[in-house]
């Protein structure tokens, strides 16, 4: 019961990180837009071509697309070791290490407070998580 409630808040900031207005494209591309801005105004060094080529891939490498999937996967998957029962205290501990995996990714691409802090959220819960696996065999 208490690794189902964890699966489910799991669930929860997952979806809140999905609606996260920081992940909107247009919130990234002003964020960007606005920090090219600023450096263009502080040196005329930069070629504005090769700068806004750079953006694109920093908007890029920032979508946590893949990894919001692979959480829902890895929900998907739990909640079917759960409800099948027996010893699975080892392939849900792997998959445990797999939502961390995911989630710190999540963390280290965000660039947005809130996403941000709702990666921590789910960071925690997670780590919840795994020392309720490790009680099982």
């Amino acid at each position: 019961q208490i690794l189902t409630q964890r699966v489910d808040e799991i669930e929860q900031l997952a979806k809140k990180a999905e609606a996260a207005p920081g992940r909107k494209p247009e919130a990234i591309k002003a964020r960007l837009a606005e920090q090219i801005a600023t450096l263009l105004d502080t040196s005329d060094r930069f070629d504005s071509d090769r700068l806004m080529q750079e953006a694109i891939l920093i908007a890029t490498r920032a979508d946590i697309r893949e990894e919001l999937d692979r959480i829902a996967s890895h929900i998907a998957q739990a909640r079917e070791l759960i409800g099948k029962g027996g010893p699975i205290g080892r392939k849900l501990d792997f998959l445990a290490q797999e939502f961390h995996r995911e989630v710190n990714t999540c963390c280290s691409k965000s660039n947005d407070i809130e996403l941000t802090n709702t990666g921590l959220a789910m960071k925690n819960v997670v780590e919840q998580f795994r020392e309720q696996v490790q009680n099982l065999e």
